[in-house]
């Protein structure tokens, strides 16, 4: 099956893709992560440990992977208000995993930015006005990580 788009032709930016490298340890990191999106405007409602859960469930002997489910409620209420398909986007993840013992990696790509490629999300001023925002509070909280 052909896919409906190049992959190859889409840059990072456009689905606003962020990375972090963070020497320190892995709850160390999680810990610190958490404390900047919530200083950056961010909740953390939703919150796991795939990395445990496979471990546990099928011996698959991950290394430390950690998703923060990070969300700001007045943004959410105005994506819902454009487009009730988001929620199945929700919440904004925030990943962080060990590279190796001591490096972390915090990954994070935009659901807004992914919802207007993919059609979800409208290509207008106002869902322009929403990537803006939110755009802003995740290079607020990347360039605190």
């Amino acid at each position: 099956m052909a896919l409906p788009i190049d992959p190859t032709q889409i840059e990072p930016d456009d689905y606003g893709e962020h990375r972090a490298i963070l020497e320190m340890d892995h709850e160390a990191a999680i810990e610190h992560t958490r404390e900047v999106f919530t200083e950056a405007g961010f909740g953390v409602p939703a919150e796991f440990s795939p990395s445990e859960l496979l471990n546990e469930k099928v011996d698959a002997d991950r290394d430390p992977y950690y998703v923060l489910g990070a969300c700001n409620p007045e943004m959410a209420d105005q994506v819902l208000d454009v487009t009730e398909r988001m929620g199945a986007l929700f919440p904004c993840n925030v990943v962080v995993w060990e590279e190796e013992p001591g490096r972390q990696v915090v990954y994070h790509v935009s659901i807004m930015k992914i919802a207007r490629l993919l059609g979800i999300a409208p290509d207008d001023e106002n869902w322009q006005e929403i990537v803006d925002t939110t755009s802003e509070m995740v290079d607020e909280a990347y360039a605190n990580l």
